[in-house]
C-alpha cells in the first residue's frame, strides 16, 4: 500500500523556469526533461540547479531530455552542477517506499541527444523498465497518448515505449517532450501526464498550466 504522496510535475522549461513563479505544495518534484536549451551552456545548468534550491519541496527527481545534450556529451560535467535533485538516467530510485524509475530517451529527431531510430532499437532502454513499479518518467512520450502537437496531427510518440508500458503497468507515467500534448489522461491501469510548461512556440501555455499536480 502507496503512502498518500503529492506530486507536483513539470517539464520542458527550456531554461524558462523562472516563469514557474511559486509552484503547489508537495512531497516530490518531478522535471521529465528538456530544462536546458541549447543544451551546452554550464550557465542554464546552474540558473536550473539555483532554482530548484529554492523550491520548498526539498525532494526533487530529474531526468535529461534530448535538449540536455552536457548530460550526454559531458555527462561527469553535467551531474556534478545538478546539486538540488536526484538525477536519474535508465535508473530507479525509493522515496518514502514509492518507487521512481526515469529515462531520458526519445525517438531520433535531428541532431539532438539521448535518442534511438525507432522500432527495436528502443527495446534495449524499455526493457529495463521495473515491474510493480509506481512512477515511470520518461523525456517522451508512449505511442498515441498525449502526443501530437495539434489536435488532429500525427501521433509522434514511441511505439515500443507504449508497449513496454502496457506490459509493465506503472501506476503513473510522467513525460513531455511534445509540447502540444500537455495534459492528462487515465486509462483505468495506469495515469499518463504530459508536464509540458512551453507551448510549441516556446511560450507558457495560454492558459498557464505551470505545472501538474497528482495524489498518488
Amino acid at each position: 500500500m502507496l503512502i498518500p504522496m503529492r506530486l507536483v510535475m513539470t517539464s520542458d522549461t527550456h531554461g524558462k523556469h523562472h516563469l514557474l513563479g511559486s509552484l503547489p505544495d508537495g512531497d516530490v518534484l518531478i522535471h521529465a526533461g528538456d530544462f536546458m536549451n541549447s543544451g551546452l551552456d554550464a550557465e542554464e545548468m546552474l540558473s536550473f540547479d539555483r532554482w530548484l534550491g529554492k523550491q520548498a519541496i526539498t525532494r526533487r527527481v530529474v531526468c535529461a531530455g534530448n535538449h540536455d545534450r552536457l548530460f550526454q556529451l559531458a555527462a561527469q560535467e553535467a551531474r556534478s552542477l545538478l546539486t538540488n535533485a536526484i538525477y536519474l538516467e535508465n535508473s530507479g530510485v525509493i522515496i518514502d517506499g514509492v518507487s521512481f524509475w526515469a529515462s531520458p530517451y526519445t525517438p531520433e529527431f535531428l541532431n539532438w541527444a539521448f535518442m534511438y531510430p525507432r522500432g527495436p532499437a528502443a527495446k534495449r532502454y524499455w526493457d529495463q523498465i521495473p515491474y510493480d513499479l509506481d512512477v515511470l518518467i520518461t523525456h517522451g512520450p508512449p505511442f498515441g497518448i498525449l502526443d501530437r502537437t495539434a489536435g488532429g496531427g500525427q501521433h509522434l510518440g514511441c511505439e515500443e515505449l507504449l508497449k513496454a508500458v502496457q506490459e509493465k503497468k506503472p501506476k503513473l507515467h510522467v513525460f513531455g517532450h511534445i509540447h502540444g500534448g500537455a495534459g492528462a489522461y487515465d486509462n483505468g491501469v495506469t495515469r499518463f501526464v504530459n508536464a509540458a510548461f512551453l507551448n510549441e512556440q516556446y511560450r507558457p501555455a495560454d492558459p498557464v498550466g505551470k505545472v501538474r499536480v497528482i495524489d498518488l
